[in-house]
């Protein structure tokens, strides 16, 4: 700390003690923003009996709130890590889905697509222009970088470029993910103009490649693990099979498209993260200056883990298990260098998955895939009866529908043919109900629970005209010449398994306990500005007091 800002501090207890006030707690050294991508709240009580390390250190010592659900309708993976990260909903900071339909480029385009920025490879060359450009709200690190005494040192990374992103925003010191076409890590010109010496200087001693070759198999021993291998339903890559063991390796023996698909798919990608976090912390010296810095790891192998084998598989089981200890060296490493009770750290997800509509529908539920093509063409028939002869142009994306501007103005002034439309939209298999999305202020008033999240989902421009909405165990795929299209499981809608994911708070300014209230994912930002003592101006999230050492005083509560 500077001369200056010991002066400062002393003169704040002075005022504070003439006042009568208890002085301030002092902020974490390091804020640690974990995001398990697909972990769903229910793993948390059915698989936490196998974990002994990271996550069971987390959820046993920290604030763990159990009832915790994202509201909208956008249960993705952009969506979602820019609300952990903004503490705001997609209606505020604009990301409404991993991707959406850019109606002045007349096609679709990446939450990260960014043409005015170009990819800087730690590996093979690479074209990919991503950035934090389209994310409309100030992110938690951005904010701790710019109204902080001294500006917090900014590290993120994750497998995925949008979530690497979406967790830094703006600026940062370093920001990585993994490229397959690279054959390794990169970042982008939004942050560097060349490639972060220390990251470099990791990849080299580390390359992926190392993991070629080896064998993933289970963890524990075999009667450890819940439910059964290679359960119905379960998609695994072509070279894979549904049961273990799952080999590392190319088409032929050098590392190609192939391995790099198997290794982002399995608990070693977790893994590799974990080593460049460790990393990152020894040579930004995290934690260990005059401030307050911050850590964001986004890990993602359980995504892929969970759309292939779906959430009663060993596969997600093990990759678990093995993050557990992953988070768990992480969390050891941190111990040794910043110091226990010096560094704050939340758990969090984006998205949770639905059960495989195969096994669903064995225990007697109505359970499927359904084909966005014929939601399409449902809708095109529907114009042409209420509006006359076409052709109508209906672009679908995730869970909306884009019509051509006249369409949409016809509809606008035609409410018998809008309402054929909704009809015949809800008239598909799988389909619960559609909405216009004009009218999703009026509906949620009314009390619709569906309007509601899909309005909080909706920013003008990027989302759709229409709103379509499965039914539960229902989700959208394409069509690809299978008699089950699409991957085992998928997410995106209002339904629980997807809306709920573990929030976890732990270490500097936190009082551990279970706690039962209904809380977002866009509470965690708002919480951990309050202990670094920054301000968040778009955040739909508040502060999570019950799970605060020092309970926040009268005027900071709340948004």
């Amino acid at each position: 700390m500077t001369a200056a800002r010991r002066v400062a501090a002393a003169f704040l207890l002075m005022l504070a003690a003439a006042a009568g006030h208890a002085a301030p707690a002092p902020p974490p050294k390091l804020v640690v923003v974990l995001v398990v991508d697909q972990l769903r709240a229910d793993y948390v009580p059915r698989y936490g009996f196998q974990w002994t390390g990271g996550l069971r250190r987390l959820v046993d010592g920290g604030a763990w709130f159990s009832r915790a659900a994202y509201p909208y309708l956008a249960t993705v993976t952009c969506a979602g890590h820019a609300t952990v990260s903004t503490g705001a909903f997609p209606r505020t900071h604009g990301i409404v889905g991993n991707s959406w339909f850019d109606r002045d480029l007349g096609r679709s385009i990446g939450c990260s697509f960014d043409p005015a920025v170009t990819a800087v490879s730690y590996a093979a060359p690479v074209s990919d222009g991503n950035g934090p450009s389209r994310i409309l709200s100030a992110t938690l690190a951005g904010e701790m970088r710019s109204q902080l005494p001294v500006p917090a040192r900014v590290v993120t990374m994750s497998i995925k470029e949008r979530t690497a992103i979406a967790l830094a925003g703006r600026r940062a010191d370093a920001v990585t993910w993994f490229n397959r076409g690279a054959g390794g890590f990169v970042t982008s010109s939004a942050y560097t103009s060349t490639p972060v010496p220390f990251v470099a200087a990791f990849m080299k001693a580390t390359p992926v490649t190392a993991d070629l070759g080896k064998v993933w198999t289970r963890s524990l021993p075999a009667g450890r693990y819940l439910f059964a291998d290679a359960g119905q339903g379960e998609k695994p890559a072509a070279f894979w099979s549904a049961e273990f063991p799952h080999p590392l390796k190319g088409k032929g023996d050098a590392a190609d498209d192939q391995f790099f698909e198997a290794w982002e798919g399995s608990p070693y990608s977790d893994d590799y993260l974990g080593r460049l976090a460790v990393a990152s912390v020894d040579a930004l010296k995290l934690g260990q200056g005059g401030g307050t810095d911050f850590l964001g790891v986004s890990f993602s192998a359980l995504d892929y883990v969970g759309h292939d084998f779906g959430p009663t598989s060993h596969e997600v089981q093990d990759t678990l298990v093995r993050l557990d200890r992953t988070i768990g060296g992480l969390l050891d490493h941190l111990d040794r260098t910043v110091g226990t009770g010096n560094y704050v750290v939340a758990l969090t997800s984006d998205h949770g998955a639905a059960p495989i509509p195969e096994q669903a529908a064995a225990l007697g539920l109505d359970a499927g895939r359904l084909d966005i093509a014929l939601v399409r063409q449902a809708a095109q028939r529907a114009l042409e009866a209420a509006l006359g002869a076409g052709p109508y142009t209906v672009r679908a994306q995730g869970s909306d529908l884009i019509f051509d501007p006249p369409v949409v103005e016809r509809l606008r002034r035609d409410s018998r043919a809008l309402d054929e439309v909704l009809r015949a939209l809800g008239a598909v298999p799988g389909v619960a109900a559609a909405f216009f999305a004009e009218q999703l202020d009026s509906h949620a008033a009314a009390g619709d629970r569906d309007a509601r999240a899909a309005l909080l989902s909706y920013y003008p421009g990027r989302s759709g005209d229409v709103i379509v909405m499965p039914k539960p165990y229902w989700f959208f795929v394409t069509a690809d010449g299978s008699p089950q299209p699409g991957s085992a499981t998928s997410h995106g809608t209002t339904y629980g398994y997807d809306q709920r994911v573990p929030v976890v708070l732990y270490g500097k300014g936190i009082k551990p306990g279970e706690f039962t209230r209904a809380v977002t994912p866009a509470d965690i930002a708002p919480t951990l500005a309050h202990l670094c003592g920054v301000t968040l101006a778009h955040a739909d999230g508040e502060v999570l007091t019950e799970a605060l050492a020092q309970p926040a005083p009268a005027a900071r509560r709340g948004r």
